[in-house]
């Protein structure tokens, strides 16, 4: 097991993940809700948009004077689930966009009844696509592909292949799950760990045991531990994870960047 980033720099043909923010259930001080900004030469995606990620994802691709506005430089959203943990910050994006002339209506990517639970479900700046189990879609650069997981309302999985390599996003999900629905040959696992073995049975979410479990499991090379509760030590998640995978793991922090390149992950640091 190694915990330790790698360093490196950002090369052309890749896929960049920035962790816009990585808390689970509920912000920590300082902290942000579920968010990650995938990056490819030609095409930006959002995965989910928990609370504090709007601000986050602004400074990033807007600049300090955000001259330049987030939702004119994005391509499309997913949004994995209702539970509002994953979505908040949608408003903000909508809100700005219809307020700054977004060129066309932002494509977002959600299961059934999301749009209602938002309030957003007629927003001008917003195109709904409804997603489920098994759908493939495109954009851009990108492929992506869903597949339902153990939580509670319908929660979608994503994988996304493009530039570099294939990622997998867990969203929510107990241990009654497997990384093989999303396919064979995932590089990377963006997997929800929100706490330590002690509190394992408590439905819909997985320790950091359990996270390597089902990491093991599908042979990737590399894990990224994220969704960790505000309370819960990172280390011990941390740890638990690596004692039950081989591949390399990295706990996920705000801010964090991976590049995925030739099925590899190195880091920019954060």
């Amino acid at each position: 097991m190694n915990t330790s980033p790698p360093t490196g720099t950002r090369h052309g043909v890749d896929t960049t993940l920035v962790v816009l923010g990585c808390d689970g259930s509920w912000v920590g001080p300082h902290g942000a809700g579920s968010g990650y900004l995938l990056r490819g030469a030609h095409t930006n995606l959002v995965l989910d948009l928990g609370p504090g990620t709007a601000g986050r994802l602004a400074g990033l691709m807007g600049g300090p004077e955000a001259r330049a506005t987030p939702t004119g430089l994005l391509d499309g959203v997913v949004i994995t689930h209702r539970h509002a943990d994953h979505w908040s910050d949608l408003h903000s994006l909508a809100t700005e966009a219809s307020l700054t002339g977004r060129p066309g209506p932002l494509p977002v990517f959600a299961p059934a009844g999301v749009a209602e639970t938002t309030g957003l479900s007629g927003h001008r700046s917003l195109s709904w696509q409804v997603v489920g189990s098994g759908s493939l879609c495109s954009l851009g650069e990108f492929s992506l592909r869903f597949a339902r997981t153990d939580h509670g309302p319908e929660t979608l999985a994503v994988r996304v292949t493009g530039p570099g390599g294939s990622l997998g996003y867990s969203a929510d999900t107990g241990p009654n799950w497997a990384w093989s629905t999303l396919g064979e040959g995932l590089d990377v696992l963006l997997s929800e760990a929100s706490f330590t073995v002690s509190e394992e049975g408590f439905p819909g979410h997985l320790s950091g045991r359990q996270a390597g479990q089902l990491a093991e499991r599908s042979n990737a090379g590399t894990m990224i531990l994220t969704h960790r509760w505000p309370t819960v030590a990172a280390a011990d998640v941390l740890v638990e994870a690596g004692e039950a995978f081989s591949g390399t793991v990295y706990q996920a922090e705000t801010g964090a960047t991976y590049v995925l390149k030739d099925g590899r992950v190195t880091t920019d640091g954060h």
